[in-house]
């Protein structure tokens, strides 16, 4: 039976709203740096904040605990791979314009059918070909116009940030069915944020805001492009499904591009225009068939719902990864 208007809307709309959290996480982000927070310090803030939250829903949802194999599993997605993905991806913020680290980023569907294609798990037609051309040729269209002196390492971490969120998402959608997606964001947050910790004082990189305000957008930051996406994008996914809500959270990049310019003056230039929009074609053609997550993920987002918007047992999400998503974006 089709979904009401209403509940449509509103499944959007929650969608949108998480794309608009994630999209604003390098407005934050560069505020904090101008507080003079490091990257691993706001990060390491940002993801234990968000941890707290999390555990805090976990504790009210009660739900079964993972063990062995899967729990190392869910640690490792938080204390590398999420770490890793989040210190490249601010570390771009912190040398580019924050709409070019965005749409870089982006990138990142391509990357996971190409690994997808090397492992054997998907075979390449003209359709996924097509969208691997757009990517290229969208990525040489960001860069063809050249960046500023210096910016070269922000452009390296920023597909790097790519690279490593297609390999987390690649491993995540590995877990089991039954695992819940709160308490997965709970565990990936809770690791990344002691995996930082470690890093930052054993390195003597650790470097709190000078100005209080600082601390101020390091906590917008942890809930308004971390904890509050996350469950919107869980709870719009309910109501509308996840090929949709994926579509739907492509407006995040635009939403980085149209605040970094509003804020900080950053333009693109109109070739970086035609190659952000090149980028996002790749995407939606990989969007266009295959519906995200795989259909044994969608089996266990139905196990987990729970009726709190909807009388349909729907909770499509992209995957544990991108509930347990920071700011990549995707932050």
């Amino acid at each position: 039976m089709p979904m009401a208007p209403s509940r449509t809307s509103l499944g959007t709309t929650l969608c949108l709203i998480s794309a608009a959290g994630f999209g604003m996480s390098a407005v934050f982000a560069k505020e904090t740096y101008q507080a003079g927070a490091g990257v691993q310090t706001m990060l390491t803030v940002r993801f234990a904040l968000a941890a707290l939250l999390f555990w805090a829903l976990v504790a009210w949802r009660r739900p079964a605990f993972p063990a062995g194999r899967t729990l190392l599993t869910c640690v490792g997605l938080g204390a590398v791979g999420y770490a890793c993905q989040a210190t490249f991806y601010f570390g771009s913020l912190a040398r580019i314009d924050g709409s070019l680290a965005a749409l870089l980023l982006y990138t990142f569907p391509p990357i996971v059918t190409v690994i997808a294609i090397a492992l054997g798990r998907e075979s390449m037609d003209r359709r996924r070909l097509t969208a691997l051309a757009c990517s290229v040729l969208g990525v040489l269209l960001l860069l063809g116009s050249g960046v500023r002196p210096g910016a070269a390492g922000g452009v390296a971490l920023a597909l790097a940030a790519a690279c490593t969120y297609a390999l987390y998402l690649t491993v995540a959608n590995g877990l089991p069915e039954d695992l819940d997606l709160y308490l997965v964001s709970a565990i990936v947050c809770t690791s990344a944020a002691v995996s930082l910790a470690l890093i930052s004082v054993s390195t003597g990189s650790w470097q709190p805001p000078a100005q209080p305000d600082g601390w101020l957008w390091t906590g917008l930051l942890a809930v308004f492009s971390t904890f509050v996406p996350i469950i919107c994008m869980l709870a719009g996914m309910r109501v509308v499904g996840a090929s949709t809500a994926a579509i739907v959270s492509y407006a995040e990049p635009a939403v980085t591009v149209a605040s970094t310019a509003l804020v900080y003056g950053e333009r693109l230039a109109p070739t970086q225009f035609l190659g952000g929009a090149v980028v996002l074609v790749a995407v939606l053609i990989l969007s266009s068939d295959r519906a995200w997550p795989s259909p044994a993920l969608r089996r266990a987002f139905r196990r987990n719902a729970t009726p709190a918007l909807t009388d349909e047992h729907v909770e499509p999400h992209p995957s544990p990864a991108v509930a347990g998503r920071a700011g990549a974006g995707n932050g």
